[in-house]
């Protein structure tokens, strides 16, 4: 019998290695959520280094929203990112959900991101 937390890294792997299949050289948007923050960062695999983050404990973020873990946080992270990577020069990116369903809090950063500029 598998542990919850296997079972999860067996979900993630199987949703990285689509990706990677239809990446095409584009950087990896990625999500990680917790049960109180929501992060996001944009990664170029083939470098191995983080173009560009933002994330809901940042301090500037704290002020602003009222609760780190909701579906208006991530909104807000998502138009932060998408903000920070087009300063980074990247306006196309592939979406990592990892292994979270895309709905909720992750589907509302994915929809910032798009109207913040990113394509996907």
């Amino acid at each position: 019998m598998l542990s919850t937390k296997e079972l999860f890294e067996r979900r993630a792997r199987r949703t990285r290695y689509q990706l990677r299949k239809r990446a095409k050289g584009r950087p990896r948007l990625t999500v990680f959520r917790s049960g109180l923050h929501i992060y996001a960062q944009v990664v170029d695999d083939g470098q191995g280094k983080t173009l560009a983050a933002a994330s809901s404990v940042e301090k500037d973020m704290r002020k602003t929203l009222k609760k780190g873990g909701n579906k208006e946080a991530a909104a807000e992270i998502g138009k932060l990112i998408a903000e920070r990577a087009k300063k980074a020069g990247i306006t196309e990116v592939i979406f990592d959900r990892g292994a979270y369903a895309f709905h909720g809090r992750v589907k509302a950063l994915a929809d910032a991101a798009r109207e913040g500029g990113l394509s996907f």
